[in-house]
């Protein structure tokens, strides 16, 4: 079968792969997108904005049994049939990509349903139902593969109808009962969120709640956890499950086993470079990421972006990286990837923003530390939220330079408030600027003052 040569591919047209190849469209060069599930990838149909649509949802019904703390009285009771909908209905259009395929078409791209891998140095075969098709890249092949659900070896898993966070944003009705494997933010949203919808909720976790982040962060969230009846099992590890037919038997190496009626695998994500063919290109087919420069440039003719570089599993790092790496492939290269101050938040209730290094990190860096911490509910907002006001700032200053490498905000918009931390990282404003700026009053971002103040 005879080439079809055209400017540029992109294999993968989750958030990064789809902005670098509108770019390079919209710049003029013939691209070919390249994508097997959903043209936008996980986060706009099982990620990011589905996720937020059911945890705004689930915190509205936390905020409404908060009335009798503070306005009187309320009765609150779930109905997830409306969340159901409207996941169907705004966030995923019933998981139709047609309009983000129209969308990239009309930038001047050429959309290819299947699945590409390199098979020759500047060649990519797409399978597709009709048969493979092969294109010849003059400028770049661009990959941008995204991840799966890593579904660990546990006997007896891969026979039972477990669920992944794919499933798990689908469903219609709320289980009654749901144990959850793994500890870390896509785990912790779905578990708080079913819970609050009424489910009995167990995570079953290996070491402990969001173990990237500061310590201080997963033992809060354990503790908010626990006030809502969700049983966080910590230091544990599933040795065997199984399913009768109508619920799950999970067997721990402490030898306890635990039912429920269903079980969501949220335990970290994977990519297969070998599906991808980047041995072609002379890269390591079994690594566990794709080793890129600084314009994202991974081998001759070949760049990566997005999860598969090793940089963070996140839709704003996927985009950083496609902009580095279409302005490169133009030959418009003005910035190069920098990874001091990369942001990430987990939407439990508190929020957990974090950014930099932690504590433990940078001690194991080498840099001679400096921590300071500040409790929001004794904050003058935290005092006046009163309800639901759990949460803390915690800064890491590198002593001898003076300036901030990492901070954790966490509380009722820790994510919000988590902005001012990433700007004072990445440019790295000196903390005696930081101290000598004036915080609002009353404000949840005044914590960051009394943190600066607690240096030591």
């Amino acid at each position: 079968m005879a080439a079809e040569t055209v400017d540029a591919v992109v294999i993968g047209m989750g958030p990064g792969g789809e902005d670098a190849a509108g770019r390079l469209a919209k710049a003029g060069l013939q691209v070919v997108g390249v994508e097997g599930r959903l043209v936008g990838g996980e986060c706009p149909y099982y990620a990011c904005v589905p996720t937020k649509m059911m945890i705004r949802a689930a915190n509205t019904l936390a905020e409404a049994r908060r009335v009798n703390a503070l306005a009187g009285a309320a009765t609150v009771r779930p109905d997830w049939a409306p969340v159901a909908a409207r996941i169907r209905d705004e966030a995923t259009d019933d998981w139709d990509d047609t309009v983000a395929v129209e969308r990239f078409e009309k930038a001047g791209g050429r959309f290819v349903r299947g699945w590409g891998r390199i098979t020759a140095p500047d060649e990519v075969t797409v399978e597709t139902t009709g048969g493979p098709r092969i294109f010849h890249a003059r400028k770049a092949i661009v990959l941008n593969p995204g991840t799966s659900p890593a579904i660990p070896p546990i006997p007896g898993l891969a026979e039972t109808p477990y669920w992944t966070n794919r499933d798990a944003v689908a469903v219609t009705e709320v289980p009654e009962s749901l144990i959850v494997l793994g500890g870390g933010p896509v785990a912790s949203e779905f578990a708080q969120v079913f819970a609050r919808f009424g489910a009995a909720v167990t995570m079953l976790v290996r070491s402990r709640l969001l173990s990237r982040n500061e310590p201080e962060a997963g033992e809060l969230l354990a503790e908010a956890f626990a006030a809502e009846g969700i049983t966080v099992l910590s230091g544990v590890e599933a040795t065997r499950v199984e399913h009768d037919g109508h619920r799950f038997a999970v067997r721990l190496n402490n030898d306890e086993i635990r039912h429920a009626q269903h079980l969501l695998v949220a335990a970290g994500r994977h990519t297969d470079l070998a599906a991808l063919g980047v041995g072609a290109a002379g890269l390591d087919e079994h690594a566990g990421r794709i080793a890129v420069d600084a314009r994202m440039r991974a081998a001759d003719g070949v760049w990566a972006i997005g999860d598969v570089t090793g940089h963070g599993a996140f839709t704003h790092m996927s985009m950083y990286e496609a902009r580095i790496a279409a302005n490169d492939i133009l030959g418009a290269a003005t910035e190069s990837g920098d990874y001091r101050a990369v942001p990430h938040v987990t939407f439990t209730d508190p929020e957990v923003g974090g950014v930099g290094l932690t504590e433990e990190q940078a001690r194991a860096a080498g840099v001679r530390v400096s921590v300071g911490m500040s409790q929001i509910p004794s904050s003058a907002r935290g005092w006046i939220h009163k309800a639901g006001n759990e949460g803390f700032v915690k800064l890491v200053a590198d002593a001898d330079r003076g300036v901030l490498v990492g901070a954790t905000s966490v509380g009722p918009t820790g994510g919000e408030v988590l902005s001012a931390l990433v700007v004072a990282v990445h440019a790295q404003v000196p903390v005696r600027t930081l101290r000598e700026m004036i915080y609002a009053y009353p404000t949840f971002h005044r914590a960051i003052e009394s943190a600066l103040d607690d240096l030591h």
